[in-house]
């Protein structure tokens, strides 16, 4: 007796069955093509507007150079002053140290005044920060209201203890310990020297100092150690550049790598980039357009 291939109930449930696992197979590739589409139209960036957000102890003019530049290649830059820095630099120090106003301004308020900025513009922009700035755009960056974030030499993130001796010797003074919040603090020229430019000769030193700093909150500066300053490490988030300089003292390589590898794996784009011969006066190097062309390859890699 023959047997019809079409309609016995054996064979048949047979073929039903590879069919179904068929589909199942393609649902799954589907899906995860799917899924990985979205993430790359998440992770890929076509933002045109910049917003560099400058560090504690200095004035935002550093950022005017690099603000001609990115606008030469098709950007458009903002750089805004934290609260109550806006002059130059020096009627900022002829404030010092009785600028209460100043004194008085907290992390979590210069936090959310760069938030409210960067939610006012015309697009997801992309941040660049430097320093304190640095840390700022990675608390940026874990709110995901960026398109994506660079920062250059970054103040470490909470949970990243900084015990290198650099940062305790150029950094600790700026807290003000047992003295009043009330007055601001002002880098010393010799602080600055050591801080920012070491390597430089002393005219350029003094040069750059006068047209740079200005007082400074130690509420701000302590609460770069509080919770304010807290990102999760394990959270997907915007594509992420994170640059160091092997000559920083007050920011060292090796406290912007820790900071680096303290991210989890998350599907997000991270990266780190260590810039032989910069120290923390890296804006005004003549090295800067080189660090500049640097971070814009690096966002048009990720704009295609």
């Amino acid at each position: 007796m023959k047997t019809n291939r079409l309609t016995d109930p054996v064979i048949n449930w047979k073929k039903q069955k590879h069919l179904f696992l068929i589909l199942i197979l393609l649902s799954c590739c589907l899906g995860s093509n799917f899924s990985l589409s979205a993430q790359e139209k998440v992770q890929t960036v076509h933002s045109k507007t910049i917003v560099f957000i400058t560090g504690a102890f200095v004035s935002n003019s550093g950022w005017e150079e690099w603000q001609r530049y990115f606008e030469s290649k098709g950007y458009k830059t903002i750089a805004p002053p934290w609260p109550h820095k806006d002059g130059t630099a020096a009627e900022l120090r002829a404030r010092q140290p009785y600028d209460t106003a100043l004194a008085r301004l907290t992390m979590k308020e210069v936090v959310e005044f760069y938030a409210d900025i960067i939610s006012k513009c015309s697009e997801k922009p992309i941040v660049i920060g430097h320093s304190f700035g640095g840390l700022i755009t990675q608390l940026m960056v874990n709110r995901d209201i960026v398109a994506a974030g660079i920062a250059i030499h970054p103040a470490p993130t909470k949970g990243v203890l900084p015990y290198e001796f650099g940062f305790l010797r150029g950094g600790s003074k700026s807290l003000g310990l047992f003295t009043s919040k009330d007055k601001t603090y002002l880098m010393s020229f010799k602080k600055w020297q050591y801080a920012f430019t070491n390597g430089m000769s002393l005219e350029e030193q003094r040069a750059s100092y006068d047209a740079n700093t200005i007082p400074e909150s130690k509420t701000v500066a302590r609460g770069g150690l509080s919770k304010v300053a807290k990102v999760d490490y394990k959270k997907p988030h915007p594509r992420l550049l994170i640059t160091s300089g092997d000559k920083d003292h007050i920011i060292p390589a090796h406290l912007n790598k820790r900071n680096y590898k303290k991210y989890k794996p998350s599907g997000s784009i991270l990266e780190y980039k260590e810039f032989p011969g910069r120290n923390h006066y890296v804006l005004g190097l003549p090295t800067w357009k080189e660090d500049a062309d640097y971070i814009l390859t690096w966002i048009d890699k990720h704009s295609r």
